[in-house]
């Protein structure tokens, strides 16, 4: 699968937990570190918790195995690596403080339709 049908997969799995403001950043043409950054945030930690849950069983259901996690049941912020698709699930109050849409504002923001 590419990174973009990956992405797509990952965003519909945060979607169906509700994930609220889910955003991809393409970062092909600025970073080396990944194809795709999401980032979505939920309402509480068993929200985030599923969310993470989600997005990892639908990547491991294609064969993509995480490369490193940081964030745990008790973590605002939980960083999911899988390579060229990587997802950040944020707390509002942690989205709203880290701001990556600011700090990777190089990268273009696109819908998940055109994945």
């Amino acid at each position: 699968m590419t990174s973009n049908e990956l992405t797509k997969l990952a965003v519909e799995a945060l979607e169906d937990r509700k994930a609220e403001d889910v955003t991809v950043i393409d970062l092909r043409e600025i970073s080396p570190i990944a194809d795709f950054f999401i980032v979505a945030n939920g309402n509480n930690q068993n929200q985030l918790q599923a969310m993470c849950d989600a997005a990892d069983e639908v990547m491991y259901t294609h064969g993509v195995h995480q490369k490193h996690v940081e964030g745990n049941q008790n973590s605002t912020w939980i960083l999911m690596d899988y390579g060229d698709v990587v997802i950040h699930i944020f707390s509002k109050e942690d989205r709203l403080f880290y701001d990556l849409e600011r700090i990777w504002k190089d990268g273009k923001i696109i819908d998940k339709n055109d994945l």
